[in-house]
C-alpha cells in the first residue's frame, strides 16, 4: 500500500530528490523562469508555491522556516521583500507550466518552462532620433559668451583699436628698426656696397 507517499519519487533516493527539488526551487526564484522536464517541474512547483505563501505571511517564524529550506539569506530577503508582494492580490496559482513543442533528444522527455505568473516590470526607454541627437551635440559644441566680454567689446572706441594694432606691429619688429625711419634704413643697406667699390686714396 502507498500510504504517505504523495508525489513522484523520480526514481531517486530521498536525499537526492530533496536536494534536486530545492536547487530547482532556488533557480526558479532567482531566474523567475527555468526549463526542465515535466515531472521535475510538477514537483518543484509545490515547493515554490509553498515558499511564496510563507513570504506573503512575513512573520519571523516563516522567515526562519524559509531559510531552513533555501539556506540563503539574500534569496530569503528577495522572497519576502520583492517576490511575495507581487502576489498580494492572488490567492494561489503563483507559477505556471508551459510545455515545449519538441521533446528532449536522447530520451524523448517532455520539456516545459516553469515560471512565475507575476514578473518584474522592465521599462525600456525609446532610442533617441537623429535630429534630437544633433541638437544635443550642437548645444554642447556651441561656445558660451558671457555678458562681461560683450560689454568690454562695446566700450572700445575705434581709435583705440588702431593703437592696439600699431603696438602689436612694433613689438614684432627687430630692435634696429623700431626707432629708425625708413629712409635711413635704406641708406644703411647700400653703405656697405659703396665702401667696397670706392677707390681708395693713396694716403689710406
Amino acid at each position: 500500500m502507498r500510504h504517505k507517499m504523495a508525489g513522484n519519487r523520480l526514481n531517486w533516493k530521498w536525499s537526492h530528490r530533496k536536494a534536486t527539488v530545492r536547487d530547482m526551487a532556488k533557480a526558479t526564484l532567482i531566474q523567475e523562469r527555468i526549463c526542465t522536464t515535466k515531472a521535475r517541474a510538477k514537483e518543484t512547483r509545490k515547493l515554490v508555491e509553498k515558499l511564496i505563501t510563507l513570504g506573503k505571511k512575513g512573520t519571523l517564524a516563516d522567515k526562519r522556516f524559509a531559510f531552513a529550506i533555501l539556506c540563503d539569506h539574500q534569496l530569503v530577503s528577495k522572497l519576502f521583500n520583492v517576490i511575495a508582494p507581487r502576489f498580494t492580490k492572488r490567492a494561489g496559482g503563483y507559477t505556471r507550466i508551459i510545455p515545449l513543442p519538441t521533446p528532449r533528444k536522447g530520451d524523448s522527455a517532455v520539456m516545459v518552462f516553469l515560471e512565475l505568473t507575476e514578473k518584474e516590470v522592465v521599462v525600456v526607454s525609446k532610442p533617441k532620433t537623429k535630429s534630437a541627437a544633433k541638437t544635443e551635440s550642437a548645444k554642447t559644441a556651441a561656445p558660451k559668451t558671457t555678458g562681461v566680454q560683450k560689454s568690454e567689446s562695446k566700450e572700445e572706441a575705434p581709435g583705440e583699436k588702431k593703437e592696439h594694432k600699431e603696438k602689436a606691429t612694433h613689438e614684432h619688429e627687430p630692435e634696429s628698426k623700431k626707432h629708425i625711419p625708413q629712409g635711413k634704413i635704406k641708406n644703411q643697406k647700400f653703405d656697405g656696397f659703396t665702401k667696397m667699390f670706392r677707390r681708395k686714396a693713396p694716403g689710406e
